[in-house]
C-alpha cells in the first residue's frame, strides 16, 4: 500500500523524559486500520463482481473511485490539515472514514452498487486525511536520528493490516456470498465504523506534541519552475505506474487464482494475503539492505524481476502460476520509498510542493486497475497483465536513467 510522503514539520523542544509510547501505539493502530481498510477493497472487487453480476471493468470501479480520491484530495487535504492541525486532522480522518463505512448499511439494504462506490469514495477521503495528518507525527515522536526506524516500524504495522484484510474478507465477506445479495458486507463494515469511531474518540483525548508545518519562502514562479527538475517529472509518472501496477495485481489476484487453479473466491482470497504479506517481509528486509545497495539499481532490479515473475506466471499453469504472481509483492515492497526519494533528490525548497504532486500520482491505482479490467473483459489474462508489465518496464527505465537529476534546458 502506498503512503503519502512526509511534509516538513517543526516540533517545539520537550522534556527529554517525555514518553511517546502511547502516541506511537495509537499511530501504529492508525496505520493498521489504513492498511486493513485499503486492502479490504481487494475482497470487495470479486464480491461485487459476483453479487451484482458485473464485468471486470465494472467491478474495478471499487479501486477506481478509491484511488482517484488521492488525485483529487491530496493537496486539499494538506491545506485543511494546515488550518486545523495534525491531531484534529487525524480525528477528522477517522470520523470521515467511519462515516463512509457506515454508508455501507443503506447501500446494502438498497442493494445499489453506485451507493457502495459513493461510500468507498467517502472512506478514501478519510484515509487521505489520515495519511496527510499522521505521517509527520511519526518523525517527531522521539529522537531525530531514529525517525526512519520509527517510520519503517509503523509502516510495517500497516503492512500487517494489508496482510490480514484478505483473510478477514475471505472469512466474513466472500464465504457467505450469495448471488444478487450484498448482505455480507453489512456487519463487517458496521463493525469497522464502530471501531473507527472509538479510535477517533481515543485520539481526540490524547496529548500529542504541538507540531507545526515549517513554512518556506516561495517565489511567485515556483509553481512553474518545479517541473524543470527532470527527476521529478519522471518520478511523478513513476509513482503513477508503481501504484497502478501494485493495485491492479492485487485487485484481480483473487479472480486470477480462481480461474487458474479452479477454487472458490474465498479460498483464493486467502492467497491475496500472501501477496501483501510478502511486502511486509520485503519492507523490513529492504530497510536493512538499502543501507548497502544503490537505491536506483535496486529499483531497476526489482522492477525487472516483477516483469519476469508476471511473464512466467501468465505462461505457466496451476499453483506455479499462482506463486509466481504472489512473489511480485516482494518486489513491490521497497519501490515506493525509492521512487519518492529519487524524485525529490536535489529539489531543496521545492520538496514540499513536489511531495503534493507525487501524492496525486497515487491515482495511478485508479487508472491502471480500470484499464486492466477492460482488457480482461475483452481479451485474456495474459493480455490484461501486459499493462502492469508496461508499468514495471517504465520503472526499470526510471531506475536506470529517469531518476538522474538535471534541470531542463
Amino acid at each position: 500500500m502506498a503512503h503519502i510522503p512526509l511534509q516538513s514539520v517543526r516540533v517545539p523542544e520537550t522534556d527529554a523524559q517525555t514518553s511517546y509510547r502511547p502516541a506511537l501505539v495509537s499511530l501504529a493502530v492508525l496505520y493498521f486500520m489504513m492498511g486493513f481498510i485499503t486492502c479490504l477493497n481487494d475482497t470487495l472487487v470479486p464480491f461485487f463482481k459476483k453479487g451484482f453480476q458485473l464485468s471486470y471493468s465494472q467491478s474495478s470501479l471499487v479501486q477506481f473511485y478509491f484511488f482517484l480520491t488521492y488525485g483529487i484530495m491530496s493537496i486539499p487535504a494538506g491545506r485543511l490539515v494546515e488550518k486545523v492541525g495534525y491531531k484534529k486532522g487525524m480525528v477528522l480522518g477517522f470520523a470521515v472514514a467511519g462515516a463512509g463505512a457506515l454508508l455501507f448499511l443503506p447501500a446494502s439494504l438498497l442493494h445499489e452498487y453506485t451507493l457502495f462506490l459513493g461510500a468507498l469514495f467517502v472512506i478514501a477521503i478519510g484515509i487521505v486525511l489520515l495519511q496527510v495528518a499522521a505521517n509527520p507525527y511519526i518523525t517527531v515522536l522521539g529522537p531525530a536520528e531514529t525517525a526512519s526506524s520509527r517510520l519503517t516500524l509503523i509502516q510495517g504495522v500497516g503492512s500487517l493490516g494489508t496482510t490480514l484484510a484478505p483473510l478477514f474478507g475471505a472469512a466474513f465477506i466472500l464465504a457467505p456470498l450469495q448471488e444478487a445479495s450484498s448482505d455480507a458486507v453489512q456487519y463487517p463494515y458496521l463493525g469497522i465504523a464502530a471501531l473507527l469511531a472509538v479510535i477517533a474518540l481515543t485520539v481526540s483525548r490524547l496529548r500529542l506534541p504541538d507540531i507545526q508545518i515549517q513554512v518556506e519562502e516561495k517565489s511567485q514562479t515556483q509553481g512553474r519552475r518545479v517541473f524543470s527538475f527532470r527527476n521529478l517529472r519522471f518520478g511523478i509518472l513513476g509513482i503513477f505506474c508503481y501504484v497502478g501496477a501494485e493495485v491492479s495485481v492485487g485487485t484481480f489476484l483473487t479472480n486470477y487464482i480462481t480461474d487458474t487453479v479452479h477454487i472458490t473466491e474465498n479460498e483464493a482470497n486467502g492467497y491475496v494475503s500472501l501477496y501483501w504479506g510478502s511486502m511486509l517481509v520485503g519492507r523490513f528486509l529492504g530497510a536493512y539492505l538499502l543501507k548497502f545497495l544503490k537505491a536506483s539499481a535496486t529499483l531497476a532490479t526489482c522492477a525487472g524481476l516483477a516483469i519476469v515473475l508476471i511473464s512466467f506466471s501468465i505462461n505457466a499453469t496451476g499453483y506455479v502460476a499462482v506463486w509466481s504472481m504472489i512473489a511480485v509483492g516482494l518486489c513491490n515492497s521497497i519501490m515506493f520509498a525509492i521512487i519518492f526519494s529519487l524524485a525529490v533528490q536535489g529539489l531543496g525548497s521545492y520538496t514540499t510542493q513536489a511531495s503534493g504532486l507525487l501524492s496525486t500520482a497515487i491515482a495511478g491505482g485508479a487508472i491502471v486497475s480500470y484499464g486492466q479490467g477492460l482488457l480482461i473483459d475483452h481479451y485474456t489474462w495474459p493480455i490484461a497483465f501486459l499493462l502492469p508489465i508496461l508499468c514495471y518496464a517504465y520503472l526499470v527505465f526510471f531506475g536506470l536513467n529517469g531518476h538522474k537529476s538535471s534541470l531542463a534546458s
